[in-house]
């Protein structure tokens, strides 16, 4: 199978932050924030596989600052790596007042898709062809990140 590069996975959502998507102290809700995460995620996802792909996990989410209704939310996601049947997204959230033009780094997380067959088993996927020295160093990183999660369901199969 051959290889795609990384940068044909990159997609871009952006949106305003509207009253229904606020929480109790007039923030946006952590669930709305989620669920962009991970549409923006899934579309990067397969981007690159040309497949229907599910979400397996989404790697630790710290909500660094909240996000206020009124700002724009753009999230940028692309594949950072590519094993036989997953892949791992990474995606960046920031925040803009539009009214001052301020941007801020709210959070980032990676999310694991799994590309599937109409029969909703897994298949393989393009491997990734990282370019960019930036890129590369993503691929590097969670490739790492990959075997720090395995180790760490090994541990835990292994305590019962």
């Amino acid at each position: 199978m051959e290889g795609l590069p990384a940068r044909l996975s990159h997609t871009t959502i952006a949106e305003v932050m509207m009253p229904h998507m606020g929480n109790v102290l007039g923030n946006v809700h952590g669930g709305v924030l989620l669920g962009m995460i991970d549409r923006v995620g899934a579309v990067s996802a397969i981007r690159h596989a040309r497949r229907v792909c599910v979400t397996v996990s989404v790697d630790r989410v710290d909500f660094r600052e909240p996000i206020h209704l009124g700002e724009l939310v753009t999230m940028e996601a692309s594949v950072n790596y590519v094993h036989r049947t997953s892949l791992e997204v990474g995606v960046r959230v920031v925040a803009e007042n539009l009214l001052t033009g301020v941007k801020r780094h709210t959070n980032s997380c990676y999310l694991t898709y799994v590309a599937i067959d109409e029969n909703g088993r897994p298949v393989p996927v393009p491997p990734l062809i990282p370019e960019t020295v930036e890129e590369k160093r993503r691929h590097r990183d969670a490739a790492a990140r990959r075997a720090r999660r395995i180790a760490e369901v090994d541990e835990k199969e292994r305590r019962g």
